[in-house]
């Protein structure tokens, strides 16, 4: 059975708000992964009238299942969906551009939230909005950073000579977003550089 037609609350990997639905979804999944345990070893008990038996050891295998969306459910409650009035903002520079919302990249060193791409052929701009300057200058988000990492991605599926670049100012990221819309290129990338940061987003 695929679990994740059982929920109308999962959200579809780069459309909007796709953060906060997905988030819903696995919390739900979550708690019914381990209410289903809690059932099966109560369920053996009471038929039993002791934990040594059959339904306790399938409850016991059935928390892997559970513990695994409970540390999927803790990754997407600590983030968050592209705010409203920023969406409002950058809709009104993105027509006729491929765009992707809530696109949280991850490193063995950090997370990089980026919450809006606009894909245009072999260009690419994000906007990463920078949250409070962390204490740790070593902590804090690089746009460069960001931008080698997923063009280390791209590379491994042969698209060589893409164009990158994040932003953590609004205002330039609308200012590119501006530029990106005159562009005359190609689009014959877009779909498959979309689905290749889609792959690799959280």
């Amino acid at each position: 059975m695929n679990l994740k037609r059982l929920f109308t609350t999962e959200g579809v990997k780069g459309k909007k708000d796709y953060l906060d639905s997905q988030k819903k979804y696995e919390i739900i999944r979550t708690v019914i992964f381990f209410g289903i345990s809690i059932a099966l070893f109560v369920a053996g008990f009471v038929t039993t009238g002791d934990r040594n038996n059959l339904l306790t050891i399938v409850a016991v295998l059935g928390c892997l299942p559970a513990s695994k969306s409970m540390v999927g459910a803790i990754m997407y409650c600590r983030q968050s969906s592209l705010a409203k009035e920023d969406a409002d903002k950058i809709e009104a520079h993105t027509k006729d551009l491929t765009c992707l919302y809530d696109m949280v990249f991850t490193t063995r060193e950090k997370i990089y939230p980026v919450l809006h791409m606009a894909v245009c052929g072999n260009t690419i701009a994000g906007y990463m909005p920078m949250k409070k300057a962390p204490k740790n200058p070593k902590k804090a988000l690089s746009e460069n950073a960001c931008a080698e990492h997923l063009d280390t991605f791209l590379k491994v599926d042969n698209y060589k000579d893409v164009t990158i670049k994040i932003f953590t100012d609004l205002g330039k990221y609308i200012t590119r977003l501006s530029q990106l819309q005159e562009l005359t290129t190609e689009d014959k990338h877009t779909e498959g550089i979309c689905n290749t940061l889609k792959s690799i987003a959280l």
